[in-house]
C-alpha cells in the first residue's frame, strides 16, 4: 500500500509538471516558493496565529457542543439540539453584518463565526454517538440502581469520551478549513488566511500553491498527531480498529 500511494503521488506530480505553465505554477515552481514563504520571518508569526485562532475555537466549539448534546436527552433540551442541527445550512456570508454587530472587535468577530461555523457540525457528531448507545446499557445501570444523573456519566460521558475525542478530532479538519476564510474579515492579526488573500491579491499563484501546499501538510499532521493522542489516552481503541 505504501508502494502504491508513493508511485502515484510521483505520477501525480508527474502530471502536474507536464501541464503546468502559463498561469498555473508547476511543482518546482511550488516547492521554490514553499523555501521563501518558511524562511519568512512573518511566516511565524501569521502560522502561530492562525493556530491560536483554530486551537481556541476548537475549544470553546467542543465545550458548547458538549452541552448541547449531553442535555439533548433531557426532552425539554431535545428540539434545541436538533434545531443546533439545522444550522449547518446557515451560511456565515449573510450572518457577518450581524455579528460585527454583537462583536466588539475583530479577534471576537473571527471566534464567534469559527464557533457558529463549528458547532452544528460537532452537535450532529455528538447526537450520532449517543444516539448510537445500546439500550441494555441503559437498561443495565437501571438494574444496577443508579439515578438518572449516575447513568449519563456512565453510559455517555464516560463510556463515550473516546468516541467524543474522535468527533473532536474529524470536525478539526472543519474548524481548519475555517480558519484561512474568518481570518480575511479581519487582516490586522495576520494569519495564514491573510497570506492567501493578499497572494490572490497581487495574482502571485506561486505564493497561494505554496500556502495551500503548507496548510494541507499541515492539517494531515495534526490529524496525525490527533489521532496517535486518542490511543495513548484509550488504547483498547486498537482493539476495536484493527
Amino acid at each position: 500500500m505504501l508502494s502504491l500511494i508513493i508511485a502515484e503521488v510521483i505520477i501525480a506530480l508527474i502530471c502536474w509538471q507536464l501541464s503546468g505553465g502559463g498561469l498555473i505554477p508547476t511543482p518546482l515552481k511550488v516547492l521554490q516558493t514553499l523555501g521563501k514563504i518558511i524562511q519568512d520571518p512573518s511566516f511565524i508569526d501569521n502560522l502561530f496565529s492562525s493556530l491560536v485562532l483554530t486551537i481556541k475555537g476548537m475549544f470553546i466549539s467542543i465545550v458548547i457542543a458538549l452541552i448541547i448534546s449531553y442535555l439533548s436527552i433531557v426532552p425539554f433540551f431535545n428540539p434545541i439540539a436538533r434545531f443546533v442541527i439545522k444550522c449547518r445550512y446557515l451560511t456565515l456570508t449573510g450572518l457577518t453584518f450581524l455579528f460585527t454587530l454583537w462583536t466588539q472587535d475583530g479577534h471576537e468577530l473571527k471566534l464567534s463565526l469559527l464557533i457558529f461555523g463549528i458547532v452544528p457540525f460537532f452537535v450532529t457528531s455528538l447526537l450520532s454517538v449517543i444516539d448510537g448507545i445500546n439500550k441494555q446499557e441503559f437498561e443495565l445501570c437501571t438494574t444496577l440502581r443508579m439515578n438518572s444523573w449516575k447513568t449519563l456519566w456512565e453510559v455517555i460521558i464516560v463510556g463515550r469520551l473516546d468516541q467524543v475525542f474522535e468527533v473532536m478530532r474529524q470536525n478539526f479538519a472543519i474548524a481548519w478549513l475555517m480558519i484561512t476564510s474568518v481570518e480575511g474579515l479581519s487582516m490586522s492579526e495576520g494569519g495564514l488566511g491573510v497570506m492567501l488573500i493578499r497572494a490572490n491579491k497581487y495574482v502571485q499563484l506561486d505564493v497561494v500553491f505554496g500556502t495551500l501546499v503548507i496548510i494541507f501538510l499541515l492539517g494531515i499532521f495534526f490529524d496525525y498527531i490527533l489521532g496517535k493522542f486518542r490511543e495513548w489516552l484509550f488504547p483498547y481503541t486498537k482493539l476495536t480498529t484493527r
